[in-house]
């Protein structure tokens, strides 16, 4: 059996829902046996490696298509929406995801000192091919969810085997970025946290460009290298993207969750809400928790 082959057994073996947290720390399996509609969610820095099908993702103005035996990084928090757009019953879309740690990228390149230059403009998403060396160590950490007494010691020794793979690939100048603290990823990525943990707040360019440690016009240019957005334009898809997860776990009314995430105009908030997820917040409610039910309904009758 191939590599390829091999992963698409495991994790079919072992996935039992769209996204499958497994006991391998910062790892998730994905399986869907039908292409789906576009999710908007936050991605968090993650490798993500397709073994069957294919999935599309948004960024900004930026389409990222990634295929079997192609893979995806995200380097820095981005609010994204993504879909399967190959996938059915006898071949499902089968991933697996590996989160990215800025701690033991950065351990790596400290044993393995490179003098390999910075990227000018960093993207914060890249698509890939992955290789036969990258491929194998995946199947060695995937084969560890049948043999739980070694996730310990080697599930570890493995993430950073697969993390040598990738830096000393084709996508390891982005990254090398990760695990660089003087990076201009990781400046714009210390703006990125700010905006996540202060949303609702009042955006201050010039207080967000010294956090990176720029120029303000220097952070406008490099946060849309990254971003394929602005920094209010981030902030915006992040409040909307909170919203919506109110709006389905939570019982307040929909103008108390527009104000709780930083809007002062309820009908602001309804025309920007519309205009990203394609319904007033109302309706995409309802939708959203008609859908949920018959999820939960079907897997029931499984």
């Amino acid at each position: 059996m191939d590599t390829l082959a091999e992963l698409r057994t495991l994790i079919s073996r072992h996935a039992v829902d769209d996204v499958t947290a497994t006991n391998l720390p910062g790892v998730v399996l994905s399986v869907s046996t039908a292409q789906t509609q576009s999710v908007h969610r936050i991605y968090e820095p993650v490798f993500a490696l397709v073994a069957q099908g294919a999935k599309c993702a948004t960024l900004g103005d930026q389409l990222l298509e990634y295929h079997a035996g192609q893979c995806l990084v995200v380097t820095v928090d981005l609010p994204m929406s993504g879909h399967v757009i190959e996938a059915n019953a006898k071949k499902p879309f089968l991933a697996v995801g590996l989160m990215l740690k800025p701690a033991t990228i950065a351990s790596l390149l400290l044993d393995t000192a490179s003098d390999a230059p910075a990227m000018a403009n960093p993207f914060g998403a890249a698509v890939g091919e992955a290789t036969p060396e990258l491929l194998d160590p995946f199947v060695r950490l995937l084969r560890l969810l049948e043999h739980p007494e070694d996730v310990p010691v080697l599930a570890p020794m493995i993430e950073r085997e697969i993390l040598w793979r990738i830096l000393t690939g084709s996508q390891g100048a982005l990254l090398r970025q990760v695990g660089l603290a003087d990076s201009r990823l990781s400046h714009v990525g210390r703006a990125i946290r700010w905006i996540r943990m202060h949303y609702a707040e009042m955006l201050r360019t010039e207080e967000l460009s010294a956090l990176a440690a720029m120029s303000v016009s220097s952070f406008h240019r490099h946060f849309r290298a990254v971003t394929a957005m602005s920094p209010l334009q981030y902030q915006k898809q992040i409040r909307l993207q909170e919203a919506r997860t109110q709006l389905l776990t939570t019982s307040k009314d929909i103008a108390s969750i527009g104000l709780s995430v930083g809007y002062d105009s309820a009908s602001q908030f309804s025309r920007e809400y519309s205009r990203l997820f394609g319904r007033p917040p109302g309706r995409d409610a309802e939708r959203l928790r008609s859908s949920t039910m018959q999820a939960s309904d079907a897997t029931a009758r499984s």
